[in-house]
C-alpha cells in the first residue's frame, strides 16, 4: 500500500519592513535589537539623518518610520521628504520631546504616532503594528494632554465672543437659554417680536452659529 505524501505551502504574511532613524547609536542598535526580535516585523533601514531617512525611504521603501524630532537635519524636514518619496509610509516620532508643539507640528507634517522613548518594548512594538495597519497613534498622557489644550483654547474663543455681546443681547439670550420663543422674550423684556429677533440675529453672528440652539449649546459648552 502505497501512501503519498500531500505538501501545503502555507502562505505567511508578508512582514512589516521598518527603518530606525535616530543619531544616537546606543539608542538606535536597541530599537533595532526590540523590533527584530519581534514576530512579524523585519528592520530594513538605519540611520542617524534627515538626509538617510529620505535615502531609506528611496532605496527601500519601508512600511513604517521611526524617527526621532531633534536629528541632524530636521526630524520634520525628514517627515516631509520621506512623504515627498514614499508616500504610503507610516511614519512614527520616538523622542523625547514632551512638548505639545512638537506634537502638534509632527502630525502636521505627516507623522501618525508619536510616543516617547521612555516607552515599554512592547508599547514601541504594537505602535508598529498599528501604524502599519493605517492607524494613528499617539501616547494617552500626551494625547490627553493635547486634548486638554484645545479644550480650553475653544473655551477661551467662546468666552471671548460671548463678552462681545452687548448688555441687551445679554438679556436677551440669558432668557432665550431658558428655552423661550421671541415672543415670549418680546413679552417678558417688553419689547417687539422684531428686536428680539434683531438682537438674535446679532447674537447668533457674533457666535458664528446658525440658530439659537447652536448658541445655547456653544455657551453652556464653554
Amino acid at each position: 500500500m502505497n501512501i503519498h505524501a500531500t505538501h501545503i505551502a502555507v502562505l505567511l504574511p508578508d512582514p512589516i519592513c521598518v527603518a530606525v532613524i535616530d543619531d544616537h547609536p546606543m539608542f538606535r542598535e536597541g530599537a533595532m535589537g526590540l523590533l527584530t526580535s519581534a514576530d512579524g516585523i523585519e528592520v530594513v533601514g538605519e540611520g542617524a539623518t534627515a538626509a538617510d531617512a529620505v535615502k531609506i525611504a528611496q532605496d527601500r521603501a519601508p512600511d513604517v518610520f521611526l524617527l526621532d524630532i531633534h536629528l541632524p537635519g530636521g526630524g520634520f524636514e525628514a517627515v516631509a521628504g520621506i512623504a515627498r518619496v514614499c508616500s504610503n509610509a507610516g511614519i512614527i516620532m520616538l523622542t523625547v520631546s514632551e512638548d505639545e508643539k512638537d506634537i502638534t507640528s509632527a502630525l502636521q507634517a505627516g507623522a501618525r504616532g508619536y510616543i516617547l522613548k521612555s516607552s515599554s518594548g512592547s508599547e514601541v512594538v504594537e505602535t508598529v503594528r498599528a501604524i502599519a495597519r493605517g492607524e494613528f497613534y499617539v501616547q494617552p498622557n500626551l494625547a490627553a494632554r493635547l486634548l486638554i489644550k484645545e479644550a480650553k483654547r475653544i473655551e477661551a474663543v467662546v468666552i471671548d465672543k460671548f463678552r462681545n455681546l452687548t448688555s441687551r443681547e445679554d438679556e436677551i439670550f440669558a432668557v432665550v437659554s431658558r428655552g423661550a420663543s421671541n415672543k415670549e422674550v418680546a413679552r417678558c423684556l417688553k419689547c417687539t417680536e422684531r428686536t428680539v429677533k434683531h438682537h438674535m440675529t446679532n447674537i447668533m453672528r457674533k457666535l458664528n452659529v446658525r440658530n439659537r440652539v447652536q448658541a445655547v449649546l456653544k455657551i453652556r459648552h464653554g
